[in-house]
């Protein structure tokens, strides 16, 4: 039981730590768009 219960949580683990990594590469590029836009706009 403790050892599926481990599983189980290391699995949420590594999910979590991939949607914040995925956000962050989101925001990261929505961040470089804005930036590129001003730069352009006199």
């Amino acid at each position: 039981m403790i050892r599926n219960t481990l599983i189980i949580l290391s699995l949420l683990a590594l999910s979590a730590c991939e949607t914040v990594k995925g956000a962050g590469r989101d925001l990261q590029s929505a961040g470089a768009a804005i930036e590129a836009e001003a730069s352009t706009t006199p």
